[in-house]
């Protein structure tokens, strides 16, 4: 398989942090970089340094952690903003401006084209200090494809370094990304970037589909946390380029105990469902899965628990066979009879019926009652 030719740019720390009601602390933006960094993720986004001082200091601070990892900030396309973003001394500074005609309409209240030459003077002040520009389109994805060429034209003709496509709202669907995207690098002659939003659940799969069709930088957050409904999920990308891209340079076993981190740092959950990283995500309970799954773990399981830095495990309940509890008597160090088994089996698929949580103290208890009686 051929490799796709892409890289990661990591907005946990800007775009994530706009999840509504997430701070994180400087030292938790260390944390979380230095381990973006051991994963190999190319560029992090530190922050948006005209936020607060704080927030400078944040972005300043990451910015001379002497990571492998490019630092990135976000900026208006304003005097101030860039100068402030200048001093953190980043690599690379994001200057993002609306394009579609609601954003400008209800934001600036000006012709685009005033908007689009006051950003491109803000292309030539970033360069002129010697730092990298991503031109980043705000709600490319409603804005008419025509005048979407034209500022990604002019920033070309500025030295723009990177030309960023942001689905602001979600609003695309893959095929529609698709289609999009192969316009945009047919006719660019900068790296696309795709920084996706989940508004209607494809911010992933737009993602991927960016890269199918040849953009080059990915946005992600970790456990997909950001605005609304968030953004792409870093660990939902990286194992995807993994399994179908041929991308094998990413240490995916930090992608789990990262989750955990990020959780923890922001407050925010991860449903039990979410790919990769949820509770669930390579927890069994079927009977027929389990008893294949023991044979051969491919049956059941796309990829290794192992792979992301996590745990295989299998639950008990209603849907338990018997291959599956007896893997786990085993497991907790007893050995029972055939008709034994079957009794445990029996109370086993009795309680979780009734939807009690049958953890391995219940479970000993089932065992110690059949092989010792009521009496124990």
């Amino acid at each position: 398989m051929k490799s796709w030719n892409v890289e990661i740019c990591d907005v946990t720390l800007r775009d994530g942090e706009q999840t509504p009601g997430v701070s994180f602390s400087c030292e938790e933006k260390i944390r979380i970089a230095e381990t973006l960094d051991q994963i190999g993720v190319e560029v992090i986004e530190a922050g948006f340094p005209i936020t607060s001082p704080y927030e400078k200091h944040c972005v300043r601070t990451i910015s001379h952690l002497d990571l492998d990892a490019r630092i990135c900030c976000l900026a208006r396309a304003r005097t101030g903003d860039i100068e402030t973003a200048i001093d953190c001394d980043v690599d690379m500074i994001s200057i993002f401006i609306p394009t579609s005609e609601l954003h400008v309409r209800h934001k600036f209240h000006r012709p685009r084209r005033e908007v689009l030459a006051e950003a491109l003077e803000m292309i030539d002040l970033t360069h002129d200090h010697g730092m990298q520009v991503r031109f980043a389109a705000e709600d490319a994805s409603r804005t008419d494809l025509p005048f979407l060429q034209e500022v990604y034209r002019k920033g070309e003709e500025h030295g723009a370094d990177l030309l960023s496509f942001a689905d602001t709202v979600g609003a695309l669907t893959p095929m529609e990304m698709w289609e999009t995207m192969k316009e945009l690098v047919a006719h660019a002659s900068r790296p696309l970037c795709a920084h996706c939003h989940n508004d209607m659940g494809c911010a992933t799969a737009n993602t991927l589909t960016a890269a199918a069709a040849g953009a080059f930088q990915l946005h992600t957050t970790v456990n997909g946390i950001g605005e609304r409904a968030g953004n792409a999920a870093l660990e939902e990308v990286l194992v995807a380029l993994h399994m179908k891209g041929g991308v094998h340079r990413y240490d995916l076993s930090l992608l789990t105990p990262l989750s955990r981190m990020v959780t923890q740092y922001s407050g925010v959950p991860v449903d039990r469902l979410k790919p990769v990283v949820g509770d669930n995500a390579f927890r069994h309970e079927s009977g027929i899965h389990i008893a294949a799954i023991l044979e051969d773990p491919e049956t059941y399981e796309l990829f290794s628990p192992t792979l992301v830095g996590s745990m295989r495990k299998f639950i008990l309940g209603k849907h338990t066979g018997k291959k599956a509890l007896e893997h786990e008597i085993a497991r907790l160090g007893y050995h029972l009879e055939e008709p034994q088994i079957c009794r445990v089996l029996e109370m086993v698929k009795d309680r979780g019926e009734k939807k009690v949580d049958l953890t391995d103290e219940t479970l000993i208890d089932l065992i110690k009652l059949v092989t010792e009686g009521p009496g124990w």
